[in-house]
């Protein structure tokens, strides 16, 4: 059972599966057609311990940037991050349940605060609607708080649906538990989600797409350097089957662990899966089965309630035949050990304090590094928000997020377009012709601030008191049955892909749209009450970031209406790429600190380093605008120019554990904070004058070597 958000954009920062305490990747489409464009990954398994967390938002200095936790005595040249949050780094201290730590998370943990303080008094009101939303929160709420439950309970929550899988005698009956998996619990060797159709945004389409691993990325199988990590999860798997009892457990393990293996060698890389013209295979059942004969399709799709689709779309065409074939050649008794796996692994937060540690000590201590497991009170708000997110959203708004700090955020992102258009204007390596088209893209973005004009109707979905697993399995079927009535359907236009207590910001390709969720507008990233030159360099950033995913080395393939389609002069687009290339050269020969010879994947994060270096360069631009000719004031010795890039360094100050950072740049499109800080600023010739930033230094590049693109 794999819990899915209704998200079709490109963000910054990716949500975590509901219910569940790890951020694995299983290879389904949970961002629908897979073009969502977050600005930060958002991969930490856990949250701080303390309770009683304050819910007023902690202000950077008296003008926006802590000039406490700079370390001055570093040159800006050489090390940008230290020279802006250097001291902050020495004297910060990861908190023993997170796997990373800075201005991302301190906001996490303050939204979090915030939710938690609107649950606990719903749970505790004797007073609330029967039915009404705040009323099935708080029984989702409490019911996850209720330890004891979950304790005497053990395993029997899961026991049905492991007995169905004893029960199955052939592959045709694995295949069917695989497609009810969409909906309750378990997991398929195939990913569906329903999302806007890339080439025909207007409606609703079915994509499908590669999956079947447990560890979060193909390398771990792969490659020699995650040798530990297989072997370790081979355990895992085994300690897993033993804890319900499965038979031979080791021997399961080996073989589940052999046959993912086998998975792992036909799934496409990452890198390769963000290439949105290959990822486009309009396809019918009849070619599925024709194409990839070892699976039996229709059972599957019709399990899933899928057999009405008149088409998929599918992601990783080539990979899907190989991994169907392995289907084919698996045991039946290896395959049902597989799903027995994940069945416990996937429910085994909502079980008894056995699966809890088993599952926290795999995916969050030994894969992420974390030192101590979250308190069940986060893992409390976190269910809740994940089963009934925009519910929570409607109080969260209506509490936390000033009406004035949306006016102010729409003057903001009308400065960011307006400093777009000039640079695209400007633009020496670009034709007339694909001028015109990208101004015309540029035209008819959509612009989301803070909350979602309408809210999701939640009234179909049922909960019940002391029901922990049953009611994650209702919500998965909520979800699931809401987005088959979809396929084929009108695209909702109004929906929103993350929910208002959400800190990050996305770009939506088939909308053409950027969203700004209420709770990343908030210190360091935007403080009214702060110099607007930090915040042109933090929000203003941000912004920048996701208008320039618009036109990053994969948004760039939808025009302005969100259709996929060529636009681009062809003579343009070999440019483009030479520039693009170039960025991800860059970013690929940095060494990151404890993981000798593991570097950056720059195919991999190409479009977030592009909107990296796109938000930098509009948010500078869009600052100049503000003044209105007038000079930048000096503040504290810091040119206004100056305070630009210290909001923007300060925004990624970050600090990781080694174990997280080494999954992060395996599996993660978005560089490590601690680069993000520093390396689009080495392509800014603003930068370079600003801080008298000379050759010698360590940061420098040459002139003719600086990437040149938006």
């Amino acid at each position: 059972m794999r819990f899915r958000l209704s998200v079709v954009a490109i963000s910054l920062f990716a949500v975590l599966p509901l219910f569940t305490a790890d951020a694995r990747a299983d290879g389904r489409c949970l961002d629908r057609d897979c073009t969502m464009v977050t600005l930060f990954e958002g991969a930490d398994v856990s949250a701080s311990s303390t309770t009683g967390a304050p819910t007023a938002a902690k202000r950077y200095g008296t003008w926006g940037i802590d000039l406490a936790g700079m370390d001055r005595s570093v040159k800006p040249g050489d090390d940008f991050f230290r020279y802006v949050n250097g001291k902050w780094a020495d004297t910060t201290q990861i908190p023993p349940d997170k796997t990373s730590f800075g201005a991302f998370m301190i906001l996490r943990d303050l939204s979090e605060a915030r939710v938690h303080a609107i649950l606990e008094g719903w749970a505790a009101d004797k007073n609330l609607k029967a039915g009404s939303d705040e009323a099935k929160v708080a029984t989702i709420y409490r019911t996850f708080l209720d330890e004891a439950t979950a304790e005497k309970l053990d395993a029997k929550p899961i026991q049905p649906f492991l007995d169905a899988v004893k029960k199955s005698e052939t592959r045709t009956d694995v295949a069917r538990l695989m497609g009810r998996s969409h909906l309750s619990m378990g997991r398929s060797f195939f990913g569906a989600g329903v999302s806007d159709d890339a080439k025909h945004p207007d409606k609703y389409t079915l994509y499908l797409s590669q999956s079947g691993l447990g560890l979060p990325d193909r390398e771990f199988y792969l490659r020699e350097n995650f040798k530990p990590q297989k072997e370790r999860y081979q355990k895992y798997v085994a300690d897993m089957l033993r804890l319900i009892g499965w038979d031979d457990p080791d021997k399961n393990a080996a073989d589940v662990v052999a046959m993912e293996t086998k998975i792992a060698e036909a799934h496409w890389t990452r890198a390769q899966g963000r290439d949105r013209d290959k990822t486009y295979n309009p396809t019918t059942v009849a070619e599925l089965e024709k194409n990839a004969p070892g699976f039996p399709w229709s059972v599957w799709l019709k399990s899933a309630g899928l057999d009405k689709a008149p088409v998929a779309i599918v992601r990783q065409n080539t990979a899907l035949p190989k991994i169907a074939q392995v289907f084919a050649d698996t045991p039946v008794e290896t395959l049902k050990a597989w799903q027995a796996f994940h069945i416990a692994d996937d429910a085994a937060p909502l079980l008894s304090k056995r699966f809890v540690d088993a599952h926290w000590e795999f995916h969050a201590k030994f894969l992420n590094g974390a030192q101590e497991q979250q308190p069940r009170w986060k893992r409390a708000v976190s269910a809740s928000e994940r089963s009934m997110g925009e519910a929570i959203g409607r109080t969260y708004v209506a509490e936390y997020f000033p009406p004035e700090s949306k006016v102010k955020m729409e003057k903001l992102v009308a400065d960011l377009r307006f400093a777009l258009k000039a640079r695209i204007e400007n633009l020496q390596w670009m034709q007339p012709e694909t001028k015109a088209k990208a101004i015309e893209k540029l035209s008819k973005f959509g612009v989301k601030i803070g909350y979602p004009s309408k809210w999701r109707d939640y009234s179909k979905l049922q909960v019940a008191e002391g029901d922990l697993v049953g009611n994650a399995e209702r919500v998965s079927k909520f979800e699931w049955d809401r987005e088959l009535s979809r396929i084929g359907q009108p695209v909702d236009k109004a929906e929103w892909g993350m929910t208002p207590q959400t800190v990050n910001a996305y770009y939506a390709s088939t909308r053409n749209e950027i969203v700004f969720p209420a709770a990343i507008l908030q210190p360091p990233f935007f403080d009214p009450k702060a110099d607007m030159a930090v915040n042109y360099g933090g929000i203003g950033g941000v912004i920048g970031h996701e208008i320039t995913h618009g036109f990053d080395d994969q948004g760039r393939k939808s025009d302005g209406d969100g259709v996929l389609r060529d636009w681009w002069a062809p003579e343009d687009a070999a440019k483009f790429e030479v520039q693009a290339a170039k960025l991800g050269a860059q970013y690929e020969a940095f060494n990151l600190p404890g993981l000798p010879g593991l570097h950056i994947i720059g195919r991999l994060t190409m479009g977030e380093n592009i909107g990296d270096l796109g938000g930098i360069l509009l948010g500078l631009d869009a600052y100049h605008i503000s003044l209105n000719g007038k000079p930048a004031p000096v503040i504290d010795g810091f040119t206004g120019d100056q305070r630009v890039f210290l909001g923007w360094a300060q925004v990624w100050r970050t600090i990781q554990r080694t174990d997280a950072l080494r999954q992060q740049v395996t599996t993660d499109p978005h560089s490590p904070g601690m680069i993000r800080a520093f390396a689009p600023l080495r392509n800014v010739d603003a930068w370079y004058a600003a801080f008298d930033v000379k050759e010698g230094d360590a940061n420098y590049v040459k002139p003719e070597d600086r990437v040149r693109i938006w």
